[in-house]
């Protein structure tokens, strides 16, 4: 669990120079093209903060599923039965998760589910919305650099020696 929150707090600290990069741009002496550094840049602040949200609620399905395998009282999942009511506990049968997307699922024996966490939920939509933001900044600063060039180029003309 210790290395599941290091691991989100090194990408959350990642995020946190990569959102200084992106506020940097807001100064005099920003790097020119600064549209496309500042697509690059928030680019990156949306990777890190995606990898943030993921890999802590990566490290809390493992955690669950750590508690589910050893000693005594461990099953049903701890995850299941703690701060649940006993009706909602009542003929718990087994678990399932899931890494992609992050859930963890407690299953009674007439098969209906109900989350451990609904935090999971949250998690999930935001990393997709980030790495969607990620993809669409990348492509947008992709394509900011293949306008410059064109443009820079201007049209060319026919060379008439003879």
């Amino acid at each position: 669990m210790i290395l599941g929150l290091g691991i989100s707090a090194t990408c959350a600290l990642g995020a946190l120079i990569a959102l200084l990069g992106v506020i940097a741009m807001a100064f005099p002496g920003r790097p020119e093209p600064w549209p496309e550094h500042l697509m690059r840049r928030a680019a990156g602040l949306a990777a890190f903060a995606a990898a943030s949200i993921y890999s802590l609620g990566l490290f809390g399905v493992l955690a669950s599923e750590h508690e589910t395998d050893n000693g005594a009282n461990s099953s049903p999942a701890p995850a299941c039965r703690d701060g649940f009511a006993a009706d909602t506990v009542r003929h718990l049968s087994h678990h399932r998760s899931s890494y992609l997307p992050l859930r963890f699922d407690c299953v009674r024996d007439d098969g209906t589910t109900y989350p451990s966490e609904p935090a999971y939920v949250w998690m999930n939509w935001t990393t997709l919305f980030l790495l969607l933001s990620c993809a669409v900044l990348i492509v947008g600063a992709g394509y900011a650099s293949e306008f410059r060039a064109r443009k820079g180029a201007g049209p060319r003309r026919a060379d008439c020696t003879y």
